[in-house]
């Protein structure tokens, strides 16, 4: 099985000799930015699946953001590319979860816990955040986990 990282440097050779410029700009923004996770620190690494999985993850919430700014600045044809490179990040990520399994876990969670009240969002962030790690959005998950405790 190849590892996540050599799959971008396949994908961005195929995307070359296509003459992609959309896909192979933006595995090679990706590729760099896995590079450079693996520099960062005192010595270098190699990222595991898992690690470039954060990377890439890191890099789509990028293209997401930068398109709602676009289109705030009314830069319609820019924030088409940025939603269409998300799109492209996306092929690499695991299938999200949906609302319904998403408020599943988190009731499943607060029944756990027993919590009850906004103070208790913490404990039951807690034991939310390990089963949805890489599947649901933070911003998802916390809105979730409010609604369940008001």
């Amino acid at each position: 099985m190849t590892t996540l990282k050599a799959q971008l440097q396949e994908d961005l050779t195929a995307a070359i000799k296509d003459r992609d410029e959309l896909r192979s700009s933006t595995i090679r923004l990706t590729l760099a930015a896995v590079t450079a996770e693996e520099v960062a620190g005192k010595a270098k690494r190699e990222l595991s699946d898992a690690e470039v999985l954060k990377v890439i993850t890191r890099e789509a919430k990028k293209r997401r953001e930068a398109a709602e700014a676009f289109d705030k600045g009314g830069r319609a044809d820019q924030a088409e590319r940025e939603r269409a490179e998300g799109e492209l990040l996306a092929e690499y990520l695991p299938k999200q979860l949906s609302d319904e399994e998403l408020t599943a876990i988190v009731a499943a969670a607060v029944a756990e816990s027993g919590a009850s009240g906004p103070q208790a969002m913490g404990a039951v962030m807690k034991l939310v955040k390990p089963k949805v790690d890489g599947l649901a959005e933070g911003g998802r998950v916390a809105a979730a986990v409010k609604a369940a405790l008001a």
